[in-house]
C-alpha cells in the first residue's frame, strides 16, 4: 500500500470552523494497525466550545469502529478484516496509577492516542493502543461498536457511584450520556431512577428507556419535585452531566443523607464551586470525579452493548457522512431533538 494514498479528514479550527481536509495515510510500523472507519461517533464534550477549542488544529474523533485494513509484521492478534474498536487512550498497564486502577491517569494513557483521529477514512493504531483494541463480536454492526467509548464513560460513572439496590438515582441532563447513566442505572437494579432535562423531548426518551419520573426545570423546581417523589428522602446518588457550575450545586442540592454526587463531565478551566463543607460532612454527602473511561470500562461496555442494554437502535438518532462533519456538530450542540450522531461510512 503506498503511503502516500490521500485520505479525507475533519478537522477542527473552532468551535462553528470544521473543515474537510486531505491529507496522507498513515504508514503502518511493524507494531501498529491501520483501520478503515465504517463509524465515528461525535462525542458530547466534544460540542462544548470551551473544550472543542483546545482541539483546534487537530483531526476530530475518539468513538471509532471499523475494519483492519493493514496489520503490522510483527501484530499477531489481528487479522486484516477483523472489526474492532479502538480506544484513543491506552495505559501503561505498569505504573502505580494503572496498579490502583486508575487507568485514566497513567501518563502512557494521557499521551497516547490514534493518528490522526476517527472523523477520517483511516487512522493509525501505535502499538500502545493495541492494549485497548477490542475485536467487535460476530453480528454487531459499527454503530454499536462506535459507542463502546462513551458507554465506558457511563459505566465508570456507574461503577463509581456504588449503586444499592434500594438507591434512588437522579440523572441531570438527558442527553445521550444521561440516556445511557440511566439505561445503566436500571440495567443495575436500583430501586427507581429520576431524570432532569430542559428539553421536553429528552425527558420522554427517559421515560421510554424506564426512567420512573422525570423532571423539567422549565416547568417546575428541581429540589421541591424530586423531595415530592421521595418523600423527602432526596436522592442516594445523583449524576451530574452538564459542565455547568449552577447545575453542579444544584446537583448537590438534590443530594440526601450518605449520598453520592458524581460528576460526570468538569467545568471551564478556572471556574470555582462554591460548597458548604458542614453540609456535606454532617450528611457524609461524597463527591466523585468520573472522567473518561479505562480498559476495564470499555470491556464493559462491549458486554453491555452486546446484551442489547445500550444500542445504537435506541441511541443513534442522527446519522452524516464525512462531508457532513460540520452539520453534524452544529445538529449535537443545538442540544434538541437529537441524542447521538454519528459519522458513518459507505
Amino acid at each position: 500500500m503506498a503511503n502516500d494514498t490521500l485520505m479525507k479528514v475533519a478537522r477542527v479550527y473552532d468551535f462553528d470552523d470544521i473543515r474537510i481536509e486531505q491529507m496522507p495515510r498513515p504508514k503502518v510500523g511493524p507494531r501498529e494497525l491501520l483501520v478503515q472507519v465504517k463509524a465515528s461517533g461525535i462525542c458530547s464534550g466534544d460540542v462544548t466550545p470551551w473544550y472543542i477549542k483546545r482541539k483546534a488544529g487537530k483531526v476530530l474523533g475518539h468513538e471509532p469502529a471499523g475494519i483492519v485494513a493493514e496489520v503490522g509484521a510483527e501484530v499477531t492478534a489481528f487479522r486484516v478484516g477483523d472489526p474492532v474498536f479502538v480506544h484513543h487512550h491506552a495505559p501503561c498497564f505498569a505504573c502505580k496509577m494503572c496498579a490502583k486502577g486508575e487507568y485514566v491517569q497513567c501518563a502512557t494513557w494521557k499521551a497516547s492516542h490514534i493518528v490522526p483521529g476517527a472523523v477520517a477514512e483511516y487512522f493509525l493504531v501505535p502499538e500502545g493502543n493495541l492494549g485497548d483494541t477490542l475485536r467487535l463480536p460476530e453480528g454487531m454492526s459499527f454503530e454499536d461498536g462506535a459507542l463502546v467509548e462513551p458507554a465506558a464513560c457511563s459505566v465508570k460513572a456507574i461503577r463509581k457511584a456504588h449503586l444499592h439496590p434500594r438507591d434512588t438515582v437522579f440523572v441531570i441532563g438527558l442527553g445521550v450520556m444521561g440516556q445511557m447513566n440511566v439505561l445503566l442505572a436500571k440495567a443495575a437494579g436500583v430501586e427507581r431512577v429520576i431524570g432532569a432535562d430542559l428539553v421536553e423531548w429528552r425527558c420522554a426518551k427517559a421515560l421510554d428507556f424506564g426512567a420512573d419520573a422525570v423532571i423539567n426545570p422549565t416547568r417546575e423546581d428541581v429540589v421541591e419535585r424530586l423531595s415530592a417523589l421521595t418523600g423527602g428522602a432526596l436522592a442516594d446518588v445523583v449524576i451530574v452531566g452538564p459542565s455547568s457550575v449552577p447545575v453542579m450545586e444544584l446537583g448537590i442540592r438534590c443530594a440526601g443523607k450518605g449520598a453520592t454526587v458524581v460528576f460526570f463531565m468538569g467545568s471551564a478551566p478556572g471556574e470555582t464551586l462554591t460548597v458548604e463543607p458542614f453540609h456535606l460532612y454532617f450528611n457524609e454527602i461524597d463527591l466523585v470525579m468520573s472522567y473518561s473511561c479505562g480498559p476495564d470500562d470499555t470491556r464493559a461496555a462491549l458486554e453491555a452493548i452486546a446484551n442489547g442494554v445500550i444500542t445504537a437502535e435506541k441511541l443513534v438518532t442522527h446519522r452524516y457522512t464525512l462531508d457532513e462533519t460540520g452539520i453534524g456538530f452544529r445538529k449535537m450542540a443545538e442540544a434538541q431533538d437529537v441524542l447521538k450522531a454519528q459519522i458513518v461510512f459507505p
